[in-house]
């Protein structure tokens, strides 16, 4: 696999090449590569075709597009541990480098089977509308789950369920698995991030911890944890929220979610998300299967 993924790697240093920019090439090595599940989830699917390398780096490319459009949003200057690319360089090119990002991804999978174009271009349009939900939700408390579900629908499984598709088509399956698969291993990937910006610590998260309320998401947790509080306690967290919060205050975030056991409660949601991942496999799809358990055991 990493044999594989490095080839990923040169794959887009390439299609920097490509670019021929000295103003870009200031930037490139900023990029860093993540955990590059959406690689792994194609390979895993599509081990043996020729295309699926090209597939990849496309991917990549996007998911790096929209981390950097979505750090502007959120003014968030950390990224994996490291600044951002908005912090060191400012927001004016950060959002630039996310087209040229974007549009050369679209001119790569642009050479390939439409079928993969249409499948990618439709994945980016629900990415970009999860974008605007996710910013309209910011706006206040938000207590409506399907909403939020709907959001990281569109903003995070849209990607990772477009990946599982076209590695589908490229391995010549038919129906609707892998994007079921990709669908729900999606939001539970997104499901699982939301506990652990809540859970974990900022070494380990590589960015602070319950960034999310600071930010203005309310997520998962933070709504179950509202609908069973009693009107004292929901007065107190409304008042943490958008807020920077001291020890004392994720404290008491903490022990009020440990008081209405609501991080089994979100778990549960992610189980039954990682069910119907693993109901639509078949028997030669093992690798997918752990792909799911990796990722529901994540500690970051």
């Amino acid at each position: 696999m990493e044999d594989r993924l490095g080839l990923v790697k040169s794959t887009i240093k390439g299609y920097f090449d490509d670019l021929n920019n000295p103003i870009f090439d200031t930037f490139r090595d900023s990029f860093s590569f993540g955990k590059m599940l959406r690689s792994k989830l194609i390979f895993a699917i599509a081990p043996d075709s020729t295309l699926s390398v090209r597939l990849c780096a496309i991917v990549e490319l996007i998911h790096f597009a929209s981390l950097l459009h979505d750090d502007v949003i959120d003014n968030s200057l950390v990224r994996r541990g490291k600044a951002s690319i908005n912090a060191k360089y400012g927001n004016k090119n950060a959002i630039m480098l996310g087209d040229i990002l974007y549009s050369k991804a679209f001119y790569e999978i642009s050479c390939m089977d439409s079928r993969l174009s249409q499948i990618i271009s439709n994945c980016v349009l629900k990415l970009s509308l999860g974008e605007l939900e996710d910013v309209s939700l910011g706006e206040s408390f938000n207590l409506d789950s399907a909403k939020y579900l709907q959001m990281i629908e569109h903003k995070t499984a849209a990607l990772i369920e477009a990946s599982a598709e076209c590695a589908g088509i490229l391995k010549g399956e038919k129906g609707d698995k892998y994007r079921i698969y990709g669908n729900s291993l999606g939001i539970a990937f997104q499901i699982i991030d939301d506990l652990l910006d809540i859970t974990q610590d900022e070494k380990i998260l590589g960015k602070a911890a319950f960034s999310d309320f600071k930010e203005g998401k309310t997520t998962l947790p933070y709504i179950y944890l509202y609908q069973k509080m009693q009107e004292n306690e929901r007065e107190q967290l409304l008042s943490y929220f958008k807020q920077d919060l001291d020890s004392k205050d994720k404290d008491w975030i903490k022990a009020k979610m440990d008081k209405y056991n609501i991080i089994e409660q979100v778990k549960e949601v992610v189980s039954n998300y990682g069910n119907k991942a693993l109901n639509v496999l078949d028997y030669e799809d093992s690798n997918l299967a752990l792909i799911m358990k990796d990722m529901l055991d994540r500690e970051f």
